[in-house]
């Protein structure tokens, strides 16, 4: 390949990747990973923990099951992670951490009496 060609080829491939850069700023992609901080992470664990509860379907198998243990589990991280991390938390993500708690213990504790 002589010269010339090559820069042709160059050229192209930077303006074909240059104009999917364009494209992917312009269109949001729900695909995307969350943003990494603590209210995203005790979100998840909260889902998760409706999920064990039986409150919502599984995305897995589409069905509402209840597994009180691994509800228990991630409710019992969620409570460690609060008394770890107290004084360090902004008022809000304390508030929310601290209604997500409670509402999540309710929940178990009617769940756990049907088992």
């Amino acid at each position: 390949m002589d010269e010339q060609n090559k820069k042709k080829v160059d050229e192209s491939w930077k303006e074909a990747v240059a104009k999917e850069k364009k494209e992917e700023l312009q269109q949001p992609d729900s695909s995307q990973v969350p943003e990494v901080d603590f209210m995203n992470f005790i979100t998840s664990l909260s889902l998760q923990s409706l999920i064990s509860l039986g409150e919502i379907e599984s995305p897995f198998t589409e069905k509402k099951e209840v597994n009180i243990k691994q509800a228990r589990f991630l409710i019992d991280t969620l409570d460690m992670i609060k008394q770890k991390t107290e004084g360090n938390l902004t008022e809000e993500e304390s508030k929310v951490l601290d209604t997500m708690l409670y509402e999540l213990k309710m929940k178990y504790v009617e769940k756990s009496k049907g088992v």
